[in-house]
């Protein structure tokens, strides 16, 4: 029953850990679909910010012709009527017109094909075009309303018009209507590309991009013009990369020529995956460490769980071995109270018998409280010179008596020579030897033999206690000596112990300097090795000197 409620806990931890990552795995899964979505998002508002400068970059260029066509060429029609054109001239030198390589007029009031007015800004006057391709330009241009003169003069949509067939000579014309619509003339301005690559474009540009990007003036970003046949005529900077992430022609005037940005760094697109690259790594990143939270808290449940066991089958096992040595005591007691000992021998035996048993019960209460000792730092020892052949020989004894019933046979085999005196406690050796011989007996199985060795290798003493019992697993045997641990297989199992004796087996030999190593296989036995330096040592009271060994007996 207690293997099913031990399955069951168990169980329980990895279904918790499973209720755990299901919805983590969901969360991670939406979460990449939104960095996905959000990246792609990104990439097209990005994309959407870029076409949007160059649109204001437009509008800019298209707000400043404009404007300035409007405030020059707005001109009154009782300028044609009177024929008054230096009034005009006037207008313009008073408010001169940025941008305008040439003004004109043209007045069909007079003539159906009109006559033509130029201002001079250097005289401040009107003047006669003189033959030059600029004047059959501008005649080129006014076809259209020569026609409209000629076909009765209604002009119905007074508007702004731009002509541009000619890229040399780009125009922009106003025509003039009196209160009737008819045509009166037209005023226009030739415009000054010079102006418009060197100083407008600049300076329309730098404004856009401190109110686009206020804080990184887009160094990334090269904002190049290409006229109608595709020469760069105007850069920001140098391009390096030609990426083109947008693209716009202007609208109004220079309308073939191309505005162009170009990305020195990443493209959208590249930056948004970078984005989401980064996100989605931050996002596992974060999993990870949760995930290893969860595991190292799961784990750290999972050995609370298992000290739990092994502690409730440690306080059962005691309970076992207590009841074990109190009952024996209790029945040679009564059968020396009954009088049943007729004899001296019998009164002896009993008497034997009874001091085995205490001594057994002793040494149990000992090891529990030495363990409680060890745990809390307390444990102390006093090493004075000793005899280490004496010590084992008084363990044998001692426990040859607890074993006479049970039919053991304890045999010993000396060292070859005298071993000297080792700085020891005695007690507390003679406490290990006798663990390892207790254990010896639990784990015997139907065998009855154990052997005891004291010897001397390569400068240490050596204690070994054989059995030849059912023997420990290599995968078990590292952990053997950790705090109430007990191999769980088979027979091994079924045997009643505290999980302690090895336990401070393993921290006396350390204290001492030394260390306990074990050799075993499944079936054919096991032995239990002690090794202790030979050397001079300073008899001292060592309390506390492990109190920094690991806790693992």
């Amino acid at each position: 029953m207690s293997l099913i409620r031990r399955f069951l806990r168990r169980r329980t931890l990895l279904a918790a850990f499973a209720a755990f990552l299901a919805p983590l795995f969901v969360l991670l899964g939406l979460q990449y679909i939104w960095l996905d979505r959000l990246s792609t998002m990104t990439a097209i508002a990005h994309q959407a910010a870029l076409n949007n400068f160059l649109e204001a970059v437009g509008t800019e260029v298209e707000f400043y012709y404009r404007s300035s066509a409007e405030r020059a060429l707005n001109l009154p029609s009782s300028i044609f009527n009177t024929g008054d054109f230096e009034k005009a001239a006037w207008i313009w030198k008073k408010k001169p017109v940025e941008g305008a390589r040439r003004l004109f007029l043209v007045d069909f009031t007079g003539n159906t094909f009109g006559n033509f007015h130029v201002y001079n800004p250097e005289s401040g006057m009107m003047e006669s075009p003189l033959a030059s391709d600029e004047s059959l330009a501008m005649i080129v241009a006014c076809i259209p309303w020569q026609l409209i003169s000629g076909g009765g003069g209604i002009e119905e949509s007074v508007v702004l018009r731009v002509d541009e067939r000619n890229p040399e000579h780009r125009f922009i014309l106003n025509p003039i209507t009196d209160e009737r619509s008819r045509l009166q003339g037209l005023a226009g301005m030739i415009l000054d590309e010079r102006h418009f690559k060197t100083k407008l474009l600049p300076e329309v540009i730098r404004k856009t991009s401190r109110s686009y990007f206020p804080e990184d003036p887009a160094e990334d970003l090269v904002v190049t013009v290409r006229d109608g046949d595709g020469r760069r005529i105007f850069a920001t900077g140098e391009v390096t990369n030609e990426e083109m992430p947008a693209s716009r022609r202007f609208s109004f005037v220079f309308s073939d020529w191309t505005a162009e940005l170009h990305s020195m760094g990443e493209t959208p697109e590249q930056w948004a995956r970078a984005s989401f690259i980064s996100n989605l790594t931050l996002a596992a990143l974060v999993t990870v460490v949760m995930l290893g939270g969860v595991t190292l808290t799961l784990r750290a449940a999972n050995r609370a769980v298992a000290l739990s066991e092994m502690k409730a089958d440690f306080v059962s096992n005691v309970s076992h071995e207590l009841r074990t040595p109190l009952a024996s005591i209790r029945v040679f007691a009564e059968l020396l109270k009954l009088g049943k000992a007729v004899s001296a021998e019998k009164t002896m035996e009993y008497g034997e018998y009874i001091e085995a048993e205490s001594r057994r019960l002793s040494r149990l209460i000992n090891n529990i409280l030495d363990f409680s000792r060890i745990e809390s730092g307390l444990k102390s020892y006093q090493f004075v010179r000793a005899s280490l052949d004496e010590v084992v020989a008084s363990s044998l004894e001692t426990f040859k008596v607890r074993t006479r019933a049970s039919g053991f046979h304890v045999t010993f085999e000396g060292p070859a020579s005298p071993l000297p005196d080792l700085e020891i406690d005695a007690d507390a050796v003679g406490q290990a030897l006798y663990n390892l011989l207790d254990n010896a007996v639990k784990y015997s199985g139907p065998s009855r033999e154990i052997g005891v060795r004291l010897s001397r290798e390569h400068g240490a003493a050596v204690i070994a206690v054989r059995d030849k019992g059912i023997g420990i697993a290599r995968s078990e045997q590292k952990k053997i000596f950790d705090r109430f641990h007990r191999v769980g297989t088979g027979l091994v199992h079924d045997v009643k112990g505290s999980g302690l004796g090895l336990s401070i087996v393993h921290h006396i030999v350390r204290a001492h300097g030394g260390r306990v190593e074990v050799e075993s296989q499944p079936g054919e036995g096991s032995t239990f090795i002690i090794k202790l330096p030979i050397h001079e040592r300073p008899a001292r009271a060592a309390h506390g000197e492990e109190s920094g060994a690991p806790e693992r007996g």
